[in-house]
């Protein structure tokens, strides 16, 4: 009878009612907590979608009985990545257009939309992504090869950054565009007295209000196809900048279906109707959709040459870019924006804008404060005017790849000099001790990954430079996790609801099949997300 006592000792304690139940328990796992003291822990417990205890797994079996175990079998967890530039919804149509950003000539964008063409043959042909830095012939194209191929059909084909168009003489004619036209804020270009198909910034708009609405059945695809792929990357949170605010309720509807699981914080375009909804019913707000802020464009892109530049390009000595809009106009939703308590997120490129944009914001803000009104991009400064970011806690949002993309042919557009105060992150970071990142995707791949070896690293995905571009700005690993989640969520003002593994904060976490945090970089680009998880349920597994 003695030796039956210890095998009834062993049973009676694991019969032993355990404290609470749970949903979830995630165990042998090196997790990133990415808390304030960046501490790493091997267990946490997840119920009703949201974290409610992080540490030991043995001390947390004891305490809960999880209705389903995750074994990590060692494997890094993070926090769900968050991208604080997107252009989501935008990137859920390209999907369904012509992708032209692998292509190297001209001559190659007119056989893909070609090819494109044949198989769809109803409708305008829809592109985007080309880049004329990347061809050996470093120059606009003209439209005269998408006349003759297309003299009827209209054809509209974005640049890479967004910021240009070129479009066929269909396309021009239903837009009633003429030689010698012009727009504010905006270029139409003409050589010789004749249309070449370029239409800059405000331009573009001419055409683009003539391509006929999507159906709620594009729409609803172009979200889901974009969903599909940011969860294979990790992401569990976008900001989508710019849309109007027609697309909110049907965000909302989607995200009430089940079927839109992403997290969305979404900036309303700079126009009245905008204004008027958000100022009406104030900030929407739910578990998945957050809309408080504005997105304004001040100047265009250093790519096309609409950056506004306080000097000439130093590749086009008489030109300079422009602002989208007059200063007065950025003053006017300054002031209003900051009357309503919204948020101010503008885009601006060239080192006049930003002087423009930095001033007004500091005239409105009036010192420290926590407004977290954002500078989109930041990228090229007056070395006087960086300290501004911190007088007034200006939030610099920045876009680590763009620095890598465009380190081939920025020091033509700006020269040795402008370039030193260019993609200058670790500046930036010092200003406030924290900056979000994102991708401006689709300009820039969605995957997080590249974003982060390209602001530790500061390469691009063929290894290049060998030793990084201008790698002063370079940020520690760190610094760049905390971008991706937790100074993404801050930017966002969701820090205390995501961009951690914290009890009260949502479970939304990412499993990787590496630790980023302690590879060489040159792994880094191949780091593979293993299942994404967003409030606990499971939203991808790698096959």
């Amino acid at each position: 009878m003695k030796q039956l006592w210890p095998l009834l000792l062993l049973l009676a304690l694991s019969c032993k009612k355990k404290d609470y139940n749970a949903d979830l328990l995630v165990k042998n796992a090196l997790i990133y907590t990415v808390d304030n003291n960046f501490t790493t822990a091997d267990a946490f417990v997840v119920n009703a979608g949201k974290i409610v205890a992080v540490g030991k797994a043995d001390m947390l079996e004891q305490k809960y009985n999880a209705h389903e175990v995750i074994d990590a079998m060692g494997k890094p967890v993070y926090p769900g990545f968050i991208d604080a530039h997107t252009h989501f919804y935008n990137y859920g149509l390209s999907l369904q257009e012509v992708r032209l950003e692998d292509t190297k000539s001209w001559q190659e964008v007119v056989d893909s939309v070609n090819s494109y063409a044949r198989k769809n043959p109803e409708g305008w042909v829809i592109g985007r992504g080309w880049d004329q830095n990347k061809w050996n012939v470093k120059q606009f194209p003209n439209k005269a090869k998408l006349d003759s191929m297309f003299p009827v059909r209209p054809v509209i084909l974005g640049r890479i950054d967004g910021h240009a168009i070129i479009v066929n003489q269909a396309a021009l004619n239903i837009a009633g565009i003429k030689p010698g036209q012009t727009i504010d804020g905006g270029k139409i270009e003409t050589i010789n007295g004749k249309l070449t198909g370029i239409l800059i910034d405000n331009a573009q708009g001419i055409v683009r209000r003539k391509i006929p609405a999507p159906t709620d059945t594009v729409i609803q695809s172009a979200f889901l196809a974009a969903q599909s792929n940011c969860f294979a990357v990790g992401l569990t949170t976008v900001d989508d900048c710019g849309l109007p605010y027609t697309m909110v309720g049907t965000i909302a509807q989607l995200q009430h279906k089940g079927v839109l699981k992403m997290r969305m914080y979404v900036m309303l375009s700079d126009n009245q109707d905008n204004f008027e909804y958000l100022f009406k019913r104030g900030v929407y707000k739910t578990p998945g959709l957050n809309v408080r802020a504005f997105k304004i464009y001040a100047d265009g892109a250093l790519g096309s040459r609409g950056a506004c530049l306080l000097q000439p390009y130093n590749d086009q000595k008489n030109w300079r870019g422009f602002l989208l809009s007059s200063q007065q106009h950025f003053e006017d939703v300054a002031q209003k924006l900051v009357a309503k308590g919204f948020q101010m997120c503008t885009h601006a490129i060239g080192d006049s804008a930003n002087r423009v944009i930095l001033k007004i914001y500091a005239s409105v803000l009036k010192g420290k404060n926590d407004r977290r009104w954002r500078i989109e991009h930041a990228q090229v400064l007056a070395p006087e005017d960086i300290k501004l970011f911190g007088d007034y806690n200006i939030i610099p949002s920045i876009q680590p790849a763009q620095a890598t993309s465009d380190m081939y042919w920025a020091t033509a557009r700006l020269g040795k000099k402008r370039l030193k105060t260019a993609y200058a992150y670790k500046q930036l970071l010092e200003q406030n001790g924290w900056l979000p990142f994102g991708t401006d995707f689709p300009v820039e791949n969605i995957n997080p990954m590249y974003t982060f070896y390209a602001a530790v690293a500061r390469k691009d995905l063929k290894g290049y430079p060998n030793g990084g571009f201008q790698t002063e700005n370079a940020l520690n690993r760190t610094q760049a996790i905390k971008g991706m989640t937790i100074w993404a969520a801050k930017a966002n003002f969701e820090e205390k609801e995501k961009g951690s593994i914290e009890p009260g904060k949502y479970a939304d976490f990412v499993i990787l099949d590496k630790d980023i945090m302690k590879i060489k970089s040159a792994e880094l680009p191949n780091v593979k997300v293993l299942k994404t998880y967003i409030n606990g349920e499971k939203v991808y597994e790698k096959k």
